[in-house]
């Protein structure tokens, strides 16, 4: 049987919506008549599309499938529009990817490497709390999420968290000082470090408690952006991963003064659960550990 792509459509309207009676009156239509074009989609198809609970509807495995077909079909029906009216238009696949505001640019720069400067792929990149980010990447609004922490997925949210990497974190400061090391220059000694929410923050806070060793906090900063800039233009030691200021330390604008114990920064890829996963997604998470942290300038001390 041939694909009806008028149901198509109309499938692809209700699953970007996510709402069967907002879908209805976007197309003019009933509601009653909308699900039945949709159920012979997926008497054609096979496959059940949604799951129906209560009144909610979630794509199935099968309709993630569809609805990611759907998406480049409609697209392309754009670009042929786009094509007869300028009289070009180019081919390209469309990736999303949403990072953490507080991830480092460094690392994001590393992972997505490979797409970079390549004409057939057109690369989304939106930021934000991670919350909202897993919501779009429920709602297929994003392909990836990078994250700084692993979440745990469930029926209603089949997430799934990938370790890329994992790196310690160290003590960085300007050139010229003498004999620095943990845990005595700490004592006292103005600092800038992460968020108090953040992992490495805690787990920095538990090694000075353990060696009762109390830094002067500085600076709190949740964004790894303005940490690397904060770390580069005040003179001021901060707690953060080599990867952050991986240039001024390749420079000798700044020094990695030793490793923190047991102190380290993870970077997740939390994507959906799914059978079929797009082949750049598959292309970008198969990339060694050692590409993505592009190997900082040695530290002074590794403890």
């Amino acid at each position: 049987m041939r694909l009806n792509y008028h149901h198509l459509f109309y499938f692809w309207t209700v699953a970007r919506l996510g709402h069967l009676t907002r879908a209805a009156e976007q197309l003019h239509v009933s509601q009653s008549a909308l699900s039945g074009q949709i159920r012979k989609l997926e008497d054609s198809l096979g496959h059940p599309l949604f799951i129906r609970e209560g009144r909610r509807l979630k794509l199935s495995e099968a309709g993630r499938k569809a609805y990611s077909y759907a998406e480049e079909i409609f697209r392309h029906g754009e670009e042929l529009s786009a094509l007869f009216a300028s009289g070009t238009v180019a081919s390209r696949e469309r990736i999303q990817i949403g990072a953490v505001a507080t991830l480092s640019r460094n690392f994001q720069e590393g992972f997505l490497r490979p797409l970079l400067g390549r004409e057939d792929v057109e690369l989304s990149l939106q930021s934000g709390h991670l919350d909202d980010l897993l919501r779009r990447l429920s709602a297929h609004r994003l392909d990836l999420v990078l994250s700084n922490q692993a979440v745990t997925g469930n029926n209603d949210h089949p997430w799934r968290s990938r370790r890329l990497a994992r790196q310690p974190v160290s003590m960085v400061g300007p050139p010229g000082l003498a004999d620095f090391r943990f845990p005595g220059s700490l004592q006292g000694r103005a600092i800038i470090v992460p968020g108090a929410q953040s992992v490495m923050r805690q787990a920095f806070d538990q090694l000075c408690d353990y060696h009762k060793v109390t830094p002067r906090i500085q600076a709190e900063v949740d964004d790894m952006a303005l940490m690397r800039l904060l770390s580069r233009d005040t003179g001021v030691v901060s707690i953060l991963p080599p990867v952050v200021v991986r240039d001024e330390l390749r420079q000798g604008t700044l020094v990695d003064y030793g490793a923190l114990p047991g102190v380290y920064e993870e970077f997740y890829a939390i994507s959906v659960r799914r059978q079929f996963e797009p082949a750049l997604i598959t292309e970008l998470l198969a990339q060694p550990t050692e590409e993505l942290m592009m190997a900082s300038v040695p530290s002074q001390e590794t403890w």
